[in-house]
């Protein structure tokens, strides 16, 4: 069948990304599914170290940048020490072409950590989309939920669904029902049915009898006797993808399931760990003193502590297949980082440095000239502006002369002999004399 086309994620850039991640994905997906094993957790797993595998040569490169920019700031500090307190131009421009002839000499770009992030954010915004909009993008999974979407469209075109009067569907229905509200019904359905809780659910199911509804040859909900292939999909070491630890501990503990209990409490707690394990691999930046470094430390250090526990409150919150892919991802990372640190610890980075000074001669010649190029177009631009105000200067002094004339009397200016009476009506020298005539009584009163 074709993939339904859910409410995908049309954010420019990310949008795209999502597009090709969800292929991916849906690859993944389909594989596990032949082999008999078709379930998120363990897809959304295999996905995060794909994706992160293909991001090795951009994590090698960054770690490379950090290692190198260890080396080179003593240097940076050196030079911006050299330039303490003096913010006049001059110093700037020597300052900054400093600094560039640096970061040339190891062959590394001022901007080079910024752009390689700027290449992993959307791709890391996209992940998030695919995993969480599983359904638009895996195209056995948004046929299952389609089944339920047709049956419930075909009993009050979700009347009941859209004002069952339980809370927390209608919190859902808030949340994922825009499509519902532009008009695009089946698909509205199918992304509040995919973020309904186990509960939610059962109370939809009852309301439609949607209990004997199947999808190629398989119950798609569980009952006393038989899993369905929803629950297949989103079961996972006993816990369900769909449902957030919150709400399983909640539900567990009414009924005493306490594997199901701890198995939620683990997620919260494990992405908090991991995560910090792989903050603690990563490259740490020596201050060597320096003011602006240890403050850029100290913020980063907070920033650290900060955002392990904040993903543990979000991975309580969000549902238990995010907190997976977030557990997946920092345990990958760690392993990854490991092994980059080991990699770049074996290499040479004297010769590095010394090849990347090799290359950057030309370049650092190049800048050079240019420079001087600049320095000589600002001197000349000097120079004609003093000459255009000089000759500015020496007009005035004419126009002062020609107009600067005795009240009765002729006077020789040096462009002729003027008289009052040569003045011609509305012309610049009655206006010229009316404002020395002005300007003398003035005097004369004084």
């Amino acid at each position: 069948m074709n993939l339904i086309l859910l409410t995908q994620n049309t954010t420019p850039i990310i949008g795209q990304v999502a597009w090709l991640l969800g292929k991916i994905m849906n690859g993944i997906f389909y594989v596990i599914d032949f082999i008999g094993i078709p379930n998120i957790g363990l897809a959304i797993i295999l996905f995060t170290i794909v994706i992160n595998l293909l991001m090795t040569p951009l994590n090698i490169k960054q770690q490379k940048f950090s290692k190198l920019q260890v080396k080179m700031s003593p240097e940076i500090q050196a030079i911006e020490a050299k330039y303490k307190g003096r913010s006049d131009q001059e110093a700037l421009m020597a300052k900054n072409q400093e600094i560039q002839m640096v970061y040339a000499k190891y062959g590394v770009s001022a901007s080079g950590s910024c752009l390689q992030l700027l290449i992993q954010m959307p791709i890391l915004f996209a992940l998030y989309q695919v995993i969480y909009r599983m359904p638009a993008y895996v195209t056995k999974i948004g046929n299952t939920f389609k089944v339920l979407a047709d049956h419930i469209i075909s009993v009050d075109n979700g009347g009941f669904l859209q004002n069952s009067g339980i809370d927390s569907i209608t919190n859902v229905i808030n949340m994922y029902g825009e499509s519902i509200a532009k008009g695009d019904v089946t698909n509205g359905i199918i992304d509040v049915l995919n973020k309904l809780s186990s509960t939610d659910l059962a109370a939809i199911s009852e309301h439609y009898g949607l209990s004997q509804l199947t999808y190629e040859g398989h119950l798609i909900l569980s009952n006393d006797t038989t899993r369905g292939l929803i629950d297949t999909y989103n079961n996972f070491l006993g816990l369900n993808m769909g449902d957030s630890p919150s709400a399983l501990i909640k539900s567990a503990w009414a009924v005493g399931a306490w594997g199901i209990v701890i198995g939620a409490v683990m997620i919260p707690v494990l992405s908090a760990v991991t995560q910090w394990i792989n903050v603690k691999l990563m490259p740490q930046q020596p201050t060597n003193g320096n003011e602006k470094a240890s403050s850029m430390a100290a913020s980063m250090k907070t920033m650290n502590m900060f955002m392990p526990l904040m993903s543990a409150w979000f991975c309580f919150s969000f549902p238990a297949g995010m907190g997976l892919y977030w557990v997946a991802g920092s345990v990958v990372r760690s392993i990854q980082q490991i092994v980059i640190n080991k990699h770049i610890d074996k290499m040479d980075f004297d010769q590095v440095i010394a090849k990347n000074s090799a290359k950057s001669a030309k370049k650092i010649e190049k800048m050079k000239v240019a420079q001087e190029r600049m320095n000589a177009y600002a001197s000349m631009n000097t120079r004609n502006i003093q000459q255009k105000n000089t000759s500015m200067q020496n007009k005035a002094n004419v126009s002062t002369g020609a107009f600067d004339q005795t009240q009765n009397e002729d006077r020789v200016t040096p462009q002729g002999t003027y008289s009052r009476s040569n003045a011609k009506p509305g012309s610049m020298l009655e206006k010229a004399n009316m404002v020395r005539d002005y300007n003398e009584r003035n005097n004369n009163r004084n």
